[in-house]
């Protein structure tokens, strides 16, 4: 196998955060959540990523990367989504700078999911293997006390991908965790598995993402890779093949942290400093991914 290749997500519009959140700066150094993803990346064994950008703030993104990264080492290339139309077209916007459509890992660009985790994926995809996610507990995804949207994830026994559940209004009160959605339950367990988009794609899963796209509803904005992977478990996705139903899931232990609200900058700013106290992080990029 050739060596795993990373899609990152890089499109999105960020109007919660009202910046831009690959680029907010939670490094000890001033550096970016997609500074640190792409160094974790590539501690991980990726060399090659794709990062989907969109029209409006792509170009400084794009800037950023061309002034800091040391692209020897990290062979980027970069595709455009021309409109916000979820992230299963944000893959396919990746799929011509990709070429031969290959199996990929997808993640967001404004997470940041340790390089632990990335190994998991770079590991899977250079054995050969099939579909497969990263599941993070979710008291160790939850930043500050401000409302996310967290998908709950079912896994067997054998620790495949049985069904997501996406809840929204997850929060933290006090001591407990609960979800102002309206559905049952409200309160879940700390040790919740839950995806943040963080994906491995066999080669045969483009032509499933044509189809989802093609088969979206005229009144459907967007649709999303998670959506799909419950689509294609429940055998909802007609002529799939039975063997993309099965979805591997690593579980992380590890915290995944990002910017959602305005408010968290600080508090992953914090957690970030406290990983390099800890030596668990490097204080600056310069000599690794950086030049």
């Amino acid at each position: 196998m050739s060596a795993p290749t990373l899609v990152i997500l890089a499109a999105g519009q960020a109007k919660r955060y009202g910046g831009i959140k690959p680029l907010a700066p939670i490094g000890t150094s001033g550096e970016g959540v997609i500074d640190l993803l792409a160094n974790d990346a590539l501690s991980a064994g990726f060399t090659e990523a794709v990062i989907v950008v969109n029209p409006t703030t792509g170009p400084t993104i794009i800037d950023h990367i061309a002034a800091h990264w040391d692209r020897s080492r990290l062979n980027v290339t970069f595709a455009t989504q021309d409109e916000p139309r979820g992230t299963v077209h944000a893959v396919l916007a990746a799929r011509a700078a990709l070429g031969n459509d290959p199996a990929i890992a997808v993640s967001n660009a404004d997470d940041l999911y340790g390089p632990a985790a990335l190994r998991y994926l770079a590991d899977h995809l250079t054995s050969g293997a099939g579909n497969a996610m990263v599941a993070f507990e979710l008291a160790q995804t939850l930043v500050g006390e401000s409302p996310v949207t967290r998908g709950i994830c079912h896994i067997d026994a054998k620790g495949m991908l049985v069904g997501l559940d996406e809840r929204r209004g997850v929060h933290r009160l006090g001591d407990d965790i609960v979800v102002d959605d309206g559905r049952s339950p409200d309160h879940l367990q700390p040790d919740a598995p839950v995806s943040m988009n963080l994906w491995a794609f066999s080669s045969e899963m483009w032509d499933i993402f044509e189809h989802a796209m093609e088969a979206r509803l005229p009144d459907e904005a967007e649709v999303l890779l998670p959506v799909v992977a419950d689509h294609l478990i429940h055998g909802r996705i007609a002529g799939a093949a039975p063997h993309l139903s099965q979805f591997t899931v690593f579980r992380s232990h590890e915290h995944c942290v990002g910017v959602t609200h305005p408010g968290d900058l600080e508090l992953v700013q914090a957690h970030i400093a406290h990983q390099v106290d800890a030596g668990h992080r490097v204080a600056s990029l310069s000599g690794s991914l950086y030049h």
